[in-house]
């Protein structure tokens, strides 16, 4: 009986008025929906399946005694026009329970019900009256959880609470949308999976690149209008966009309000998944149950046809339902017991090594399974190139909370067939203390490298004695990376990324100004290794203002002609502004969007930061796939590297102070390319005062010149290919204070 959505509910009104019955509207849903079957479905894959005229659903529970499937008809639908009780025995295999409805179709919006024990000593946190997201759900409709749920929706307290008390409002919940996945036209779309060598990373958010007014986009905030960006990104000339995250949770969970204008809070960041299958509604213009699986994917596809990679920030260390006075939205009300690390003797308790609450029970088998499944998904269907993986040390922690030696997750990601050539990268460290830069375990991991931001960061600052310090981070990390047979390539080189001062604010404030997050400016680091130059915050002192763009130049010039993988804070090519806030998160709001009029008017920055990408990726020297040796594979009596101090002899690293210097042999045989190079001879000035530097002499009839100066003036502070100055004297070389600089031999 197909009868469309008009004439079902002109009939229901119909009958309403004839027979005078408020509950006819039910009546005749029923009665409409007796076109569709039940059968008993299979175990495997799960979430939803479409197949054969239906849809499949599978879901986990080993302690639940009761699963009920809601079937909704609007997303502002109160209460199911379908329910189905799962049968024990011919809808359960194993821990699986699962149904097939035929004639149900795409687009169909879902929830579940769980009944099984309330007793959390025992870690078992059932609630009848919920309505759950499916944690494989792969699309949510529009809804914020936490803003829209019922006033009573609180923890249940006692088993009276759950037994006496009523079905909750489903009206402004988000409902779980049944996606065809094979409804996209990909064409010969597929992950680009570039070297990680050959990678320049971009951390963006979703909303926040576009969002502001300046954008000049058609669909700010949304992924259609990070599509209409793609041209400025090949400007840039970035190879990946690193994106943070963007699986389903609430902005509206923060308690917080703004001081100065009284206005709520919101989580912008979006660290607090609570569907890692399904891509935010939210930062789609589609609006429609699904919309924003199609949309994402249209952005996949577009900037793969730029030649761009798409990496996810993901979020597997914790979930939005909080600690034991949390809300139950997935997991908790599947198998609390199963998906949660608790505390060993008080199970009522969740061990918090997120800092958020809760953290994931990641190494128990279910939920290794589940980001197996969600990984592949990813890649499979949503095409994504690769994955940094928020607080990484937790997928290290077993059951009880341990750090475990070779923990199965980790080196199930790495082996994983499908996973492959994904790229992978872990922050290695979490909120319960592991600290594991250099030690992550797993195998091919690459790691978001803080050992580098802070040596970086307080070497261009001035401190003393921070040359040894920055040779190794110029060279790879091999003090990190050398001893597990990793390459250069896994050390992720950043100096600011969303956590922490922009660059612009790095070099602008002393400390941290974090008033307007409502926390007192008690959030945020204090260890930021930062210096304003003699003002805190903007300046308008032209001498001030100088200092700061070239210590930008520095700072960039560093990060992209180190060893290692590079990656950009986006808006720090042109100088984005913070104001000096450290801790962002909960500023959806132009202080944490990108304010777009900063392109033009540091244009000097962003033309330099786009040349020094686009010379990184030109020049193989700057790529190695291996550490150096300070051998000579090239016979040709040149070291693949050679340091020096300013008088051009062998640094004494006992007391080399705030200049160091070397050379890069560009033979093909020493950087492993297929062509030879240039020869480099790089230079770094952090010291207050000029140095007259000896260069060393260039081999055979090749003539030194030059091709970055920060100290110069723009735009020939980077002169173009072709055109580099020779040098008259090609022995000694003026180093300003406080500058780098770049020659090459030809």
């Amino acid at each position: 009986m197909n009868i469309s959505k008009k004439i079902r509910q002109n009939f229901v009104d119909f009958c309403k008025k004839l027979i005078k019955y408020p509950k006819c509207d039910t009546i005749i849903s029923d009665f409409i929906m007796l076109k569709l079957t039940v059968r008993n479905g299979k175990p495997l894959p799960h979430g939803t399946t479409i197949a054969n005229n239906g849809v499949n659903f599978s879901v986990f529970s080993r302690n639940a005694t009761e699963i009920i499937l809601d079937i909704f008809e609007e997303e502002n639908s109160s209460t199911p026009y379908f329910s189905y009780k799962f049968h024990p025995t011919h809808n359960r295999t194993g821990d699986v329970w699962h149904v097939f409805i035929e004639g149900l179709k795409p687009g169909a919006l879902y929830l579940y019900r769980v009944n099984g024990p309330f007793e959390p000593e025992k870690g078992h946190r059932f609630n009848k009256n919920c309505y759950l997201i499916d944690p494989y759900a792969k699309a949510l409709t529009n809804k914020s959880i936490f803003q829209n749920l019922p006033k009573n929706y609180t923890p249940a307290k006692d088993k009276m609470d759950i037994e006496f008390g009523t079905l909750y409002d489903a009206a402004n919940f988000p409902k779980c949308v049944v996606i065809d996945d094979d409804d996209f036209d990909w064409e010969d779309d597929k992950p680009l999976n570039f070297p990680l060598r050959k990678s320049v990373l971009y951390e963006a958010h979703v909303k926040g690149f576009t969002a502001s007014s300046t954008s000049e986009v058609s669909k700010p905030g949304t992924y259609a209008g990070l599509i209409e960006k793609i041209p400025y990104l090949k400007e840039l000339g970035v190879t990946s966009v690193e994106l943070m995250p963007l699986q389903e949770f609430d902005e509206n969970e923060n308690t917080n309000i703004n001081p100065k204008n009284a206005q709520p809070l919101k989580n912008y960041w979006g660290y607090s998944t609570i569907a890692f299958f399904a891509p935010k509604a939210g930062y789609a213009y589609d609006k429609t149950p699904g919309g924003a699986v199609r949309e994402f994917k249209e952005m996949v596809k577009a900037m793969h046809k730029a030649g761009l990679e798409v990496i996810l920030d993901i979020v597997f260390n914790h979930t939005a339902e909080g600690n034991e006075n949390g809300v139950t939205l997935s997991f908790r009300g599947f198998d609390n017991s199963i998906y949660y690390i608790l505390e060993d003797y008080r199970k009522q308790y969740y061990k918090n090594y997120s800092g958020c609450g809760n953290t994931l029970n990641c190494n128990h088998p279910v939920m290794r399974t589940l980001i197996i499944d969600c990984l592949r998904y990813w890649v499979c269907e949503m095409h994504v190139d690769g994955f940094r993986f928020d607080l990484g040390s937790i997928l290290g922690r077993d059951r009880t909370g341990k750090l475990l030696e070779d923990p199965p997750v980790l080196e199930r990601i790495a082996e994983d067939p499908v996973l492959r050539h994904t790229k992978i990268i872990a922050e290695a460290w979490d909120a319960g203390g592991a600290y594991q830069v250099g030690w992550f375990p797993g195998g091919r991991w690459a790691e978001w490298n803080d050992r580098y931001r802070d040596d970086v960061r307080r070497y261009w600052r001035g401190d003393d004695r921070m040359c040894n310090a920055l040779a190794t981070r110029l060279t790879g990390s091999a003090d990190l990376y050398l001893r597990d047979g990793r390459k250069p390539f896994h050390s992720i080189n950043f100096v600011t990324s969303h956590d922490g001062f922009t660059l612009r604010d790095l070099l602008s404030y002393n400390g941290k100004h974090n008033d307007d997050n409502g926390e007192n400016n008690r959030d945020g680091s204090d260890n930021n290794n930062s210096y304003n130059y003699g003002y805190e915050g903007d300046s308008t002192n032209p001498q001030i203002v100088a200092t700061r763009k070239k210590q930008a130049k520095n700072i960039m010039l560093t990060l992209l002609l180190s060893q290692g993988t590079p990656m950009l804070l986006a808006g720090d090519e042109f100088f984005r502004t913070q104001k000096g806030n450290n801790n962002a998160y909960c500023q959806d709001t132009e202080l944490s969007w990108i304010d777009w009029k900063l392109k033009s008017e540091n244009n000097g920055l962003f033309r330099f930061t786009r040349k020094l990408i686009d010379f990184r990726l030109k020049h193989p020297a700057f790529m190695r796939p291996e550490f150096f040796l300070g051998g000579d594979l090239s016979y040709n009596s040149l070291p693949d590297i050679t340091w020096f101090d300013e008088t051009g002899k062998v640094p004494d690293w006992s007391k080399i102070n705030h200049f160091i210097s070397f050379r890069l042999d560009g033979s093909k045989a020493d950087i492993f390319a297929d062509i030879d190079d240039n020869d480099f001879y790089l230079m770094f000035n952090s010291s207050t005062h000029d140095i007259t530097v000896t260069i060393p002499p260039s081999i055979g009839n090749k003539k030194w010149y030059r091709v970055i100066d920060t100290s110069i003036e723009e735009p020939n502070d980077f002169l173009p290919s072709g055109e580099e100055e020779f040098l008259p004297n090609q022995s000694k070389y003026i180093l300003p204070a406080r500058s780098a600089a770049v020659l090459l031999s030809r």
